[in-house]
């Protein structure tokens, strides 16, 4: 059962840090919790103390995109509250990822804590291929475009990458078994897919090749958080 939970990573995605709190209580098991954008404006860097203080794991999920400068010092500050994993977007350009790359090894190591792993977005996973095509006026393919964003998050010099679970086994394949890959949009076989447009189930998404699920509402919005999480470990045994 723990092999499984420690592929699970819980967003809290709530917008304050007394909800935060109550929610990591509520479900103690979980080791890994993604902060993202709303909780972290809510509270800034307390509630990543906070998960600290609980030796758990953070995938801080604030998806930097700017230039290489502004990136880098995110990135910066970021690795210095010990954090596992950060992410910032691939369309930033591969000077802005190896310029954060380098930036995040100096700001762990300036506070002591081991380097944070940097993934790239590639493609969000609210996106499907129409939207790729007439909204953002991509002329590839959406299976090509992720796999482009990945290739160059890695010769930047980068971890891995979030993909959505569709995309996983290509850039499994062709990025090969380091290459780490981080997939929300997994869905249980129970669960509404919200406004998610490119999901598996998590079995289907670690047979793919993913090395981490992101699950948040059909655990969080549940009327029993634990007793979904329950039920999914229990369905990717």
């Amino acid at each position: 059962m723990k092999m499984n939970l420690d592929k699970i990573i819980v967003p809290l995605d709530v917008s304050s840090k007394e909800d935060a709190i109550a929610l990591v209580e509520k479900l103690h098991q979980v080791t890994f919790w993604k902060v993202g954008l709303e909780l972290f404006v809510s509270c800034g860097p307390e509630i990543l103390t906070f998960l600290k203080s609980q030796e758990k794991r953070i995938f801080l999920d604030l998806k930097f995109h700017d230039i290489p400068n502004t990136v880098a010092g995110a990135c910066r500050s970021a690795s210095r509250y010990g954090v596992d994993l950060i992410t910032l977007h691939a369309t930033a350009g591969k000077t802005a990822m190896k310029a954060a790359q380098m930036a995040a090894e100096d700001g762990a190591k300036e506070a002591g804590y081991p380097v944070p792993k940097l993934i790239a977005i590639t493609l969000l996973t609210s996106l499907n291929s129409r939207d790729l095509a007439f909204d953002l006026k991509v002329p590839l393919e959406l299976p090509e475009y992720a796999l482009s964003m990945a290739l160059l998050a890695q010769e930047s010099g980068l971890a891995g990458a979030v993909c959505s679970p569709q995309e996983v086994a290509q850039l499994r394949q062709t990025c090969g078994d380091e290459f780490l890959l981080v997939c929300p949009g997994v869905r249980p076989v129970w669960a509404d897919k919200g406004d998610q447009q490119r999901t598996f189930t998590p079995s289907e998404a670690l047979k793919a090749g993913a090395n981490y699920l992101v699950i948040g509402r059909p655990i969080t919005a549940s009327n029993d958080p634990v007793k979904a999480l329950e039920r999914i470990i229990d369905e990717i045994k």
